[in-house]
C-alpha cells in the first residue's frame, strides 16, 4: 500500500511525532509513504505536465531514516497551508488526478474543521481517508480533544502568569488575547489554569461597561493593584462585530487579532485606568509538544495505519469521553463544537464557573 500524510491548517506543537508514527507503522507493513507538502495546495498545484518537478516541489518521501529525528523538530517537517472547502472544490477533479498519478492507495490528512471537512468531500468521491484531528482552539466536531491543544494551554498560562510581573509593577490590568476563532475553548481552560479574574469567550458577547466596573474593582481588590482578563479573540463586544482586518484568504476568513486592543482603549477612556494589553498570538504554537500532545499525536497517528491494515477506511480518529474511538469522517461536518457555557462559564461574570464535573470529560468540552 502507497499512503499519502498532508497537514493542513495552523501548524500546532505534536504534528511531526504524527508524521513519524505514521511513517514506522507503515514501513513495519512493508507500505510505501508519500508526504505531501503544503497541505491540500500540494495536490492543488501539483502540476501533471510537470510531474517530476512538481514531485520534487509538493511531495517528500518519507521513511524510518528520514523521520527518525523529526519529533525533535517543532512544527511539521511538510510545511501546511490554510484552504477551505469552497476554496477547493473547482479543484477536485484536478487533485483526484494527482492521486491517481502518485498511486495512493489512501490519504491521511492531519488537520482542523477545513482540512478534516475537505477529506470527507474526497472520501465521498471514493478516497480512502483516515483523518487525524489537530487544532489549538480543539473545536472539531466529534472529538473532545485535539493535536496541539494541551500544548498551546501550557504555553498561554506560562505567558499569561509571566505578564503579571509588568501588570504588577505598573499597576495595571493585563488583557492578555488568546487564538480562538468561534471557540473559547482555549481561553477558557488558560483563563481558568492561570486564575485570571475575567475570560472573555467567542460564544458569550459581552458589556464594554459592566466588564470595565468588574475589572477596575477586581484591580483595586488585589494588595498588589492589578488584575488579568484573557480573550479569546473571537469574542466581540455586544453589539458590535468581529474585529477583522485584511484580505479574505484562501480558507474563506479575514485575520483576526485586535480585540484586546479595541478592549484596552475602551477600558482606558471608560476608567482612566493603565492597561497592557498583549495578543500571544504564534507564541501558543511555539515549542516541542507536552507530554499529553505527544502521546495523543503518537496514538491517533498509529490508530490511522491499523485501521487501513484491518481494511478500514473513512474514518476520523477521536477521543471521547476519556477513550480512543474512531467515527465516521465525516462527523466534522454534522456540528460544531463550542463552550458548553452553561456548565463552564457565568456570562454574568464573566469568568470559568466550573461545577458538576461527575461524568464531564477532562477537558471540560
Amino acid at each position: 500500500m502507497r499512503i499519502g500524510v498532508l497537514t493542513g491548517g495552523g501548524d500546532v506543537p505534536g504534528l511531526n511525532p504524527a508524521i513519524q508514527t505514521i511513517t514506522r507503522q507503515a514501513a513495519a507493513l512493508g507500505w510505501e509513504v508519500v508526504g505531501i507538502r503544503r497541505g491540500w495546495r500540494g495536490l492543488m498545484d501539483f502540476d501533471l505536465d510537470d510531474p517530476e518537478g512538481s514531485a520534487a516541489r509538493c511531495t517528500m518521501p518519507l521513511t524510518v531514516a528520514s523521520v527518525r529525528a523529526i519529533d525533535r523538530l517543532t512544527s511539521t517537517v511538510l510545511h501546511t497551508s490554510r484552504m477551505g472547502v469552497a476554496a477547493l472544490e473547482d479543484h477536485t477533479p484536478h487533485i483526484l488526478k494527482v492521486i491517481e498519478h502518485l498511486k495512493l492507495d489512501a490519504l491521511i490528512p492531519i488537520g482542523g474543521v477545513d482540512t478534516l471537512a475537505y477529506a470527507a468531500r474526497l472520501e465521498e468521491a471514493g478516497v480512502k481517508v483516515n483523518t487525524v484531528p489537530k487544532t489549538m482552539d480543539n473545536d472539531v466536531f466529534g472529538t473532545d480533544y485535539c493535536i496541539g491543544f494541551s500544548t498551546a494551554v501550557t504555553r498561554s498560562v506560562d505567558a499569561i502568569n509571566a505578564l503579571r510581573t509588568p501588570a504588577g509593577s505598573h499597576e495595571r490590568v493585563g488583557i492578555i488575547e488568546l487564538f480562538g476563532r468561534k471557540s473559547g475553548e482555549t481561553a477558557l481552560m488558560s483563563g481558568y489554569l492561570a486564575d485570571a479574574r475575567r475570560v472573555l469567550i467567542a460564544e458569550v458577547p459581552f458589556d464594554m461597561e459592566m466588564l470595565s466596573q468588574m475589572l477596575a474593582a477586581d484591580r483595586a481588590d488585589n494588595p498588589s493593584t492589578y488584575t488579568m482578563a484573557v480573550i479569546s479573540e473571537g469574542a466581540r463586544i455586544a453589539g458590535s462585530d468581529t474585529v477583522e482586518y485584511g484580505e479574505i484568504d484562501a480558507s474563506g476568513q479575514r485575520r483576526l487579532g485586535g480585540i484586546s486592543d479595541t478592549v484596552s482603549e475602551e477600558f482606558k477612556r471608560l476608567t482612566g485606568i493603565g492597561t497592557i494589553s498583549q495578543k500571544l498570538s504564534y507564541l501558543m504554537r511555539t515549542g516541542a509538544p507536552d507530554a499529553l500532545d505527544t502521546i495523543v499525536a503518537r496514538s491517533m497517528g498509529a490508530m490511522a495505519v491499523q485501521h487501513l491494515e484491518d481494511g478500514r477506511a473513512g474514518v476520523m480518529i477521536a477521543v471521547r469521553n476519556g477513550t480512543y474511538e474512531s467515527v465516521p469522517v465525516s462527523t466534522c461536518v454534522e456540528g460544531q463544537r463550542r463552550v458548553d457555557v452553561d456548565a463552564y462559564y457565568d456570562a454574568d461574570a464573566y469568568r470559568p464557573h466550573i461545577r458538576n464535573l461527575d461524568g464531564r470529560p477532562m477537558f471540560l468540552g
